[in-house]
């Protein structure tokens, strides 16, 4: 049996640039989950704001985040939506 999968969001707060290839490195990884990125850069306090969106087992996203937190200058947290993404699709057909 397939995992469940839930949609959820991973944001990343960069104030090291020098992180930038670990961060792309650890998102390739997880091509196959992510549905969309998108990164701000904030220049005038020098910090990166990174956000992906993923449709993922719960394990994946969590050690995701996890691996990007521990980078150096990086912060990281996921919010999980509520229902899989499977009953959330059934929820809208009706």
């Amino acid at each position: 049996m397939q995992d469940e999968t839930r949609v959820a969001v991973i944001s990343m707060i960069i104030d090291n640039e020098e992180s930038a290839a670990s961060i792309n490195a650890l998102l390739h990884d997880c091509r196959e989950y992510i549905i969309g990125r998108m990164g701000i850069p904030y220049r005038e306090k020098g910090l990166n704001i990174i956000n992906v969106v993923l449709d993922a087992p719960m394990d994946a996203v969590s050690a995701l985040s996890g691996k990007l937190g521990r980078l150096p200058g990086v912060t990281a947290k996921a919010v999980y939506s509520k229902l899989p993404a499977a009953e959330t699709k059934k929820g809208h057909e009706s």
